[in-house]
Protein backbone atom coordinates (compact mmCIF):
# COMPACT_ATOMS: atom_id res chain seq x y z
CA UNK A 1 0.00 0.00 0.00
CA UNK A 2 1.03 3.64 -0.98
CA UNK A 3 -0.12 6.36 1.04
CA UNK A 4 0.64 10.16 1.06
CA UNK A 5 3.08 11.89 3.65
CA UNK A 6 3.79 15.54 4.65
CA UNK A 7 6.21 15.42 1.84
CA UNK A 8 3.68 15.20 -1.09
CA UNK A 9 1.65 18.09 0.54
CA UNK A 10 1.92 21.86 -0.14
CA UNK A 11 1.55 23.16 3.10
CA UNK A 12 2.35 27.20 2.90
CA UNK A 13 -0.50 29.10 4.07
CA UNK A 14 -2.64 26.29 4.53
CA UNK A 15 -5.31 25.43 7.44
CA UNK A 16 -3.65 21.96 8.42
CA UNK A 17 -6.62 19.12 10.18
CA UNK A 18 -4.01 16.81 12.42
CA UNK A 19 -5.76 13.99 14.25
CA UNK A 20 -3.36 13.20 17.33
CA UNK A 21 -3.64 10.66 19.83
CA UNK A 22 -3.24 12.52 23.31
CA UNK A 23 -4.71 9.99 25.26
CA UNK A 24 -2.34 11.07 28.70
CA UNK A 25 -2.65 10.49 32.26
CA UNK A 26 -4.28 13.70 34.22
CA UNK A 27 -4.29 13.45 37.66
CA UNK A 28 -5.96 17.01 39.31
CA UNK A 29 -6.11 18.40 35.85
CA UNK A 30 -2.65 18.01 35.43
CA UNK A 31 -0.73 15.83 32.56
CA UNK A 32 1.62 13.33 34.69
CA UNK A 33 3.56 11.73 31.68
CA UNK A 34 3.17 14.02 28.09
CA UNK A 35 5.31 10.94 26.27
CA UNK A 36 2.29 10.92 23.73
CA UNK A 37 2.00 15.22 23.48
CA UNK A 38 5.91 15.09 22.64
CA UNK A 39 5.86 12.35 19.90
CA UNK A 40 4.51 14.99 17.78
CA UNK A 41 6.92 17.24 17.71
CA UNK A 42 8.40 16.26 14.41
CA UNK A 43 4.91 16.55 12.61
CA UNK A 44 3.54 19.61 14.11
CA UNK A 45 7.18 21.29 13.49
CA UNK A 46 7.15 20.36 9.70
CA UNK A 47 3.91 21.58 9.07
CA UNK A 48 4.70 25.06 10.68
CA UNK A 49 8.02 25.18 9.16
CA UNK A 50 6.60 24.70 5.49
CA UNK A 51 4.14 27.53 6.45
CA UNK A 52 0.63 25.36 7.63
CA UNK A 53 -1.11 26.13 10.82
CA UNK A 54 -2.09 22.82 12.98
CA UNK A 55 -5.48 22.40 13.80
CA UNK A 56 -5.63 19.69 16.28
CA UNK A 57 -7.84 17.26 16.10
CA UNK A 58 -8.10 14.52 19.19
CA UNK A 59 -10.49 12.24 21.12
CA UNK A 60 -9.99 11.33 25.05
CA UNK A 61 -11.29 8.64 27.03
CA UNK A 62 -14.97 7.61 26.32
CA UNK A 63 -17.66 10.10 26.65
CA UNK A 64 -19.97 8.17 24.73
CA UNK A 65 -21.33 11.04 22.54
CA UNK A 66 -22.02 13.33 24.91
CA UNK A 67 -20.21 16.51 26.52
CA UNK A 68 -18.09 15.66 29.93
CA UNK A 69 -16.22 18.15 31.40
CA UNK A 70 -13.71 15.15 32.75
CA UNK A 71 -12.57 14.40 29.45
CA UNK A 72 -12.53 17.92 28.00
CA UNK A 73 -9.10 18.85 26.32
CA UNK A 74 -8.59 22.00 28.13
CA UNK A 75 -6.34 20.95 30.76
CA UNK A 76 -4.00 19.75 28.02
CA UNK A 77 -3.04 22.81 27.16
CA UNK A 78 -0.13 24.04 29.53
CA UNK A 79 1.51 20.34 28.08
CA UNK A 80 1.45 21.36 24.94
CA UNK A 81 2.45 24.62 25.46
CA UNK A 82 5.48 23.55 27.09
CA UNK A 83 6.10 20.62 24.54
CA UNK A 84 6.06 22.28 21.59
CA UNK A 85 6.79 25.98 22.53
CA UNK A 86 4.64 28.01 21.20
CA UNK A 87 1.27 29.41 22.13
CA UNK A 88 -1.64 26.82 22.05
CA UNK A 89 -5.20 28.05 21.66
CA UNK A 90 -8.30 25.90 22.76
CA UNK A 91 -12.04 25.92 21.32
CA UNK A 92 -14.90 24.23 23.42
CA UNK A 93 -16.12 22.58 20.03
CA UNK A 94 -14.49 20.88 16.70
CA UNK A 95 -17.50 21.75 14.47
CA UNK A 96 -20.17 23.82 13.58
CA UNK A 97 -19.42 27.98 13.90
CA UNK A 98 -17.45 28.60 17.03
CA UNK A 99 -15.04 26.12 15.44
CA UNK A 100 -15.06 27.95 12.34
CA UNK A 101 -14.40 31.07 14.20
CA UNK A 102 -11.65 29.69 16.24
CA UNK A 103 -9.80 28.56 12.92
CA UNK A 104 -9.83 31.59 11.00
CA UNK A 105 -8.22 33.30 14.50
CA UNK A 106 -5.88 31.73 14.61
CA UNK A 107 -2.30 33.08 13.91
CA UNK A 108 0.80 32.16 12.08
CA UNK A 109 3.23 30.17 14.11
CA UNK A 110 0.28 29.29 16.64
CA UNK A 111 -1.44 25.52 17.16
CA UNK A 112 -4.93 24.95 17.36
CA UNK A 113 -6.68 22.55 19.44
CA UNK A 114 -10.32 21.50 18.72
CA UNK A 115 -12.58 19.96 21.73
CA UNK A 116 -13.13 15.98 22.18
CA UNK A 117 -14.11 15.00 19.14
CA UNK A 118 -16.23 12.19 21.01
CA UNK A 119 -18.75 14.61 22.40
CA UNK A 120 -20.67 14.39 19.53
CA UNK A 121 -22.20 10.81 18.73
CA UNK A 122 -21.08 11.63 14.76
CA UNK A 123 -17.67 10.85 15.56
CA UNK A 124 -18.17 6.85 16.16
CA UNK A 125 -21.14 6.81 13.71
CA UNK A 126 -18.47 8.49 11.53
CA UNK A 127 -21.33 10.74 10.25
CA UNK A 128 -20.94 12.71 6.84
CA UNK A 129 -22.51 15.67 8.11
CA UNK A 130 -19.58 15.64 11.34
CA UNK A 131 -17.24 15.01 8.84
CA UNK A 132 -17.83 17.33 5.90
CA UNK A 133 -18.50 20.22 9.02
CA UNK A 134 -14.90 18.79 9.66
CA UNK A 135 -13.33 18.85 6.69
CA UNK A 136 -14.44 23.00 6.64
CA UNK A 137 -12.29 24.10 8.88
CA UNK A 138 -8.93 22.71 6.81
CA UNK A 139 -7.13 22.49 3.65
CA UNK A 140 -5.10 19.26 4.08
CA UNK A 141 -6.06 16.52 6.28
CA UNK A 142 -2.89 14.60 8.54
CA UNK A 143 -3.75 11.64 10.24
CA UNK A 144 -0.76 11.26 12.96
CA UNK A 145 -2.94 8.86 14.83
CA UNK A 146 -1.97 5.03 14.08
CA UNK A 147 -3.47 4.21 17.23
CA UNK A 148 -7.13 5.30 16.11
CA UNK A 149 -7.02 4.10 12.19
CA UNK A 150 -8.68 0.56 13.04
CA UNK A 151 -11.77 2.71 13.31
CA UNK A 152 -13.67 3.98 10.68
CA UNK A 153 -14.49 7.60 12.64
CA UNK A 154 -15.57 11.20 11.34
CA UNK A 155 -12.47 12.17 12.45
CA UNK A 156 -10.09 9.36 11.57
CA UNK A 157 -11.82 8.36 8.04
CA UNK A 158 -14.79 10.45 6.73
CA UNK A 159 -12.65 13.84 6.89
CA UNK A 160 -9.38 12.24 4.96
CA UNK A 161 -12.33 11.03 2.32
CA UNK A 162 -12.95 14.62 1.69
CA UNK A 163 -9.54 16.96 1.74
CA UNK A 164 -6.30 15.73 0.17
CA UNK A 165 -4.89 13.90 3.01
CA UNK A 166 -1.64 12.31 4.31
CA UNK A 167 0.01 10.09 6.95
CA UNK A 168 1.89 12.49 9.71
CA UNK A 169 5.90 11.55 10.76
CA UNK A 170 4.05 9.12 13.64
CA UNK A 171 2.12 7.53 11.35
CA UNK A 172 4.77 7.30 8.63
CA UNK A 173 6.79 5.58 10.88
CA UNK A 174 4.73 3.11 12.27
CA UNK A 175 3.55 2.42 8.46
CA UNK A 176 7.13 1.82 7.06
CA UNK A 177 7.91 -0.32 10.28
CA UNK A 178 5.05 -2.86 9.44
CA UNK A 179 5.74 -2.49 6.22
CA UNK A 180 9.16 -3.65 6.86
CA UNK A 181 8.05 -6.65 8.97
CA UNK A 182 5.08 -8.06 7.09
CA UNK A 183 4.87 -6.48 4.01
CA UNK A 184 8.21 -6.72 2.25
CA UNK A 185 10.16 -8.08 5.34
CA UNK A 186 13.70 -9.30 4.79
CA UNK A 187 13.94 -13.67 5.67
CA UNK A 188 13.86 -15.88 7.45
CA UNK A 189 10.37 -13.69 9.09
CA UNK A 190 9.74 -15.03 12.89
CA UNK A 191 6.88 -14.21 14.96
CA UNK A 192 6.94 -14.37 18.63
CA UNK A 193 3.08 -14.43 20.17
CA UNK A 194 2.41 -14.74 23.43
CA UNK A 195 -0.21 -14.15 26.07
CA UNK A 196 -3.24 -15.83 28.15
CA UNK A 197 -5.69 -17.09 25.46
CA UNK A 198 -5.38 -18.54 22.05
CA UNK A 199 -9.53 -17.48 21.34
CA UNK A 200 -8.16 -13.16 21.47
CA UNK A 201 -5.28 -14.23 18.81
CA UNK A 202 -7.19 -16.83 16.52
CA UNK A 203 -7.05 -14.41 13.55
CA UNK A 204 -3.40 -13.09 14.18
CA UNK A 205 -2.25 -16.67 14.58
CA UNK A 206 -4.13 -17.46 11.06
CA UNK A 207 -2.51 -14.68 9.20
CA UNK A 208 1.17 -15.62 10.59
CA UNK A 209 1.25 -19.25 9.46
CA UNK A 210 0.67 -18.04 6.21
CA UNK A 211 3.33 -14.87 6.40
CA UNK A 212 6.11 -16.12 8.80
CA UNK A 213 8.93 -18.82 8.57
CA UNK A 214 8.78 -19.81 11.94
CA UNK A 215 5.91 -18.82 14.81
CA UNK A 216 7.50 -19.05 18.64
CA UNK A 217 4.19 -19.75 20.78
CA UNK A 218 4.51 -18.57 24.59
CA UNK A 219 2.73 -17.91 27.79
CA UNK A 220 -0.83 -19.18 28.44
CA UNK A 221 -1.49 -19.90 24.75
CA UNK A 222 1.57 -22.21 24.75
CA UNK A 223 -0.30 -24.65 27.23
CA UNK A 224 -3.61 -25.06 24.83
CA UNK A 225 -1.21 -26.34 22.09
CA UNK A 226 0.48 -28.56 23.88
CA UNK A 227 -3.29 -29.74 25.18
CA UNK A 228 -3.86 -30.31 21.82
CA UNK A 229 -1.12 -32.47 20.97
CA UNK A 230 -2.22 -34.48 24.14
CA UNK A 231 0.31 -33.40 26.61
CA UNK A 232 -0.74 -32.48 29.95
CA UNK A 233 -0.56 -29.29 31.24
CA UNK A 234 -1.69 -29.64 34.76
CA UNK A 235 -3.75 -26.60 36.28
CA UNK A 236 -2.50 -24.23 33.88
CA UNK A 237 -4.37 -21.86 31.84
CA UNK A 238 -5.82 -23.80 29.56
CA UNK A 239 -8.74 -22.66 26.77
CA UNK A 240 -9.57 -26.52 26.35
CA UNK A 241 -12.16 -26.04 24.15
CA UNK A 242 -9.70 -24.09 21.63
CA UNK A 243 -7.76 -27.41 21.19
CA UNK A 244 -9.37 -28.63 18.01
CA UNK A 245 -8.20 -25.03 16.80
CA UNK A 246 -4.99 -25.06 17.87
CA UNK A 247 -4.57 -28.39 16.20
CA UNK A 248 -6.09 -27.29 12.78
CA UNK A 249 -3.43 -24.00 13.74
CA UNK A 250 -1.02 -26.95 13.59
CA UNK A 251 -1.97 -28.78 10.64
CA UNK A 252 -2.13 -25.97 8.23
CA UNK A 253 1.29 -24.51 9.73
CA UNK A 254 2.48 -28.11 8.44
CA UNK A 255 1.18 -27.22 4.97
CA UNK A 256 2.49 -23.68 4.64
CA UNK A 257 5.76 -24.83 5.35
CA UNK A 258 5.55 -22.66 8.68
CA UNK A 259 7.66 -24.18 11.64
CA UNK A 260 5.70 -23.70 15.00
CA UNK A 261 8.15 -23.61 18.09
CA UNK A 262 6.29 -24.36 21.30
CA UNK A 263 8.04 -24.78 24.45
CA UNK A 264 10.02 -27.80 24.88
CA UNK A 265 11.01 -27.67 28.50
CA UNK A 266 8.86 -25.91 31.17
CA UNK A 267 8.48 -23.51 34.83
CA UNK A 268 6.13 -24.93 36.74
CA UNK A 269 5.17 -23.82 39.97
CA UNK A 270 1.86 -24.60 43.33
CA UNK A 271 1.13 -20.84 43.79
CA UNK A 272 0.92 -17.80 41.55
CA UNK A 273 3.60 -15.51 43.32
CA UNK A 274 6.40 -13.64 43.44
CA UNK A 275 9.16 -16.08 44.78
CA UNK A 276 7.19 -19.67 44.61
CA UNK A 277 8.37 -22.04 45.26
CA UNK A 278 9.53 -23.84 40.84
CA UNK A 279 11.05 -26.46 39.07
CA UNK A 280 12.17 -26.86 35.63
CA UNK A 281 11.14 -30.22 33.81
CA UNK A 282 10.61 -31.60 30.28
CA UNK A 283 7.41 -30.01 28.93
CA UNK A 284 5.62 -33.64 28.87
CA UNK A 285 6.00 -33.64 32.86
CA UNK A 286 3.84 -31.38 34.24
CA UNK A 287 2.55 -32.18 37.51
CA UNK A 288 -0.94 -32.58 37.93
CA UNK A 289 -1.16 -30.49 40.49
CA UNK A 290 1.31 -27.70 39.55
CA UNK A 291 0.94 -24.30 36.73
CA UNK A 292 3.23 -23.75 33.66
CA UNK A 293 4.40 -20.61 34.42
CA UNK A 294 7.20 -20.02 31.90
CA UNK A 295 9.68 -21.56 29.32
CA UNK A 296 12.51 -23.11 30.45
CA UNK A 297 15.95 -22.60 29.31
CA UNK A 298 16.54 -25.51 26.69
CA UNK A 299 13.31 -23.50 24.76
CA UNK A 300 15.16 -20.06 25.20
CA UNK A 301 18.19 -21.89 23.71
CA UNK A 302 16.01 -23.07 20.59
CA UNK A 303 14.90 -19.47 20.53
CA UNK A 304 17.83 -17.51 20.30
CA UNK A 305 19.12 -20.45 17.77
CA UNK A 306 16.04 -19.24 15.45
CA UNK A 307 16.79 -15.30 16.23
CA UNK A 308 20.74 -15.91 15.20
CA UNK A 309 19.53 -17.22 11.70
CA UNK A 310 16.56 -14.37 11.55
CA UNK A 311 16.42 -11.33 9.62
CA UNK A 312 13.38 -9.73 11.15
CA UNK A 313 11.12 -10.49 14.18
CA UNK A 314 7.86 -9.09 14.75
CA UNK A 315 6.97 -9.62 18.59
CA UNK A 316 3.52 -9.54 20.18
CA UNK A 317 3.17 -10.65 23.87
CA UNK A 318 5.13 -12.30 26.92
CA UNK A 319 6.66 -16.09 27.25
CA UNK A 320 5.52 -16.47 30.50
CA UNK A 321 4.53 -14.92 33.71
CA UNK A 322 6.39 -11.67 33.29
CA UNK A 323 5.18 -10.03 35.98
CA UNK A 324 6.19 -11.90 38.50
CA UNK A 325 9.56 -13.43 39.34
CA UNK A 326 10.93 -15.67 38.74
CA UNK A 327 9.01 -16.61 35.82
CA UNK A 328 9.90 -13.59 33.50
CA UNK A 329 13.50 -15.03 32.75
CA UNK A 330 12.21 -16.29 29.37
CA UNK A 331 10.94 -13.58 27.87
CA UNK A 332 13.70 -11.05 28.96
CA UNK A 333 16.44 -14.04 27.52
CA UNK A 334 14.57 -14.02 24.38
CA UNK A 335 14.41 -9.93 24.64
CA UNK A 336 17.95 -9.39 25.30
CA UNK A 337 18.49 -11.49 22.55
CA UNK A 338 16.95 -9.76 20.24
CA UNK A 339 18.02 -6.76 21.37
CA UNK A 340 21.74 -8.08 20.64
CA UNK A 341 20.88 -8.97 17.70
CA UNK A 342 19.28 -5.69 16.60
CA UNK A 343 21.99 -3.49 17.91
CA UNK A 344 24.72 -5.57 15.59
CA UNK A 345 22.51 -4.14 12.80
CA UNK A 346 21.86 -7.81 11.95
CA UNK A 347 17.79 -8.10 13.06
CA UNK A 348 14.98 -5.95 12.11
CA UNK A 349 12.46 -6.15 15.84
CA UNK A 350 8.86 -4.74 15.55
CA UNK A 351 6.98 -4.91 18.46
CA UNK A 352 4.18 -3.80 19.88
CA UNK A 353 0.77 -4.99 22.09
CA UNK A 354 0.39 -3.28 25.95
CA UNK A 355 2.15 -6.21 27.21
CA UNK A 356 4.70 -6.75 25.11
CA UNK A 357 6.13 -2.97 25.66
CA UNK A 358 5.41 -3.60 29.65
CA UNK A 359 7.66 -6.55 29.15
CA UNK A 360 10.37 -5.15 26.72
CA UNK A 361 10.94 -2.01 29.07
CA UNK A 362 11.20 -4.56 32.06
CA UNK A 363 13.98 -6.48 30.34
CA UNK A 364 15.68 -3.26 29.56
CA UNK A 365 15.81 -3.32 25.76
CA UNK A 366 12.61 -1.64 24.39
CA UNK A 367 15.48 1.27 23.40
CA UNK A 368 17.08 -1.34 21.31
CA UNK A 369 14.11 -2.77 18.89
CA UNK A 370 14.05 -1.16 15.26
CA UNK A 371 10.09 -0.01 16.28
CA UNK A 372 8.11 -0.58 18.92
CA UNK A 373 4.53 0.28 18.53
CA UNK A 374 1.96 1.55 21.43
CA UNK A 375 -1.23 1.28 19.10
CA UNK A 376 -2.51 -2.10 20.67
CA UNK A 377 -5.89 -2.59 18.85
CA UNK A 378 -4.72 -0.87 15.25
CA UNK A 379 -1.30 -2.86 15.27
CA UNK A 380 -2.56 -5.84 16.00
CA UNK A 381 -5.29 -5.79 13.58
CA UNK A 382 -2.64 -4.90 11.15
CA UNK A 383 -0.86 -8.40 12.00
CA UNK A 384 -3.84 -10.10 11.83
CA UNK A 385 -3.86 -8.96 7.89
CA UNK A 386 -7.05 -6.52 8.20
CA UNK A 387 -7.61 -3.31 6.20
CA UNK A 388 -7.05 -0.23 8.44
CA UNK A 389 -10.20 2.67 7.53
CA UNK A 390 -7.43 5.18 8.45
CA UNK A 391 -4.86 4.12 6.62
CA UNK A 392 -6.73 3.02 3.50
CA UNK A 393 -8.21 6.75 3.36
CA UNK A 394 -4.69 8.39 3.05
CA UNK A 395 -4.32 6.65 -0.49
CA UNK A 396 -8.08 8.70 -1.47
CA UNK A 397 -7.28 11.36 -4.00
Amino acid sequence: MRWNTLDDMELAGKRVLVRVDINVPIEDGIVTDDTRIRRLSPTLKDIMQAGGKPILLAHFGRPKGKYNPEMSLLPLIPALEKAFDVPVSFCADCRGPAARAAVAALDDGAILILENTRFHPGEEENCPDMAAEMAQLGDVFCNDAFSAAHRAHASTEGVAMLIPSCAGRLMQAELEALQAALGEPQRPLVALVGGAKVSSKLELLGNLIEKVDHLIIGGGMANTFLAAQGINVGKSLCEREMTPIAADILAKAAKTGCHILLPKDIVVAREFKAGAAHETLPVTACPADAMILDAGPETVAEIAQVLEEAKTLIWNGPLGAFEIEPFDEATNAAARKAAELTRAGRLVTVAGGGDTVAALNQAGVADDFTYISTAGGAFLEWMEGKTLPGVAALNHK
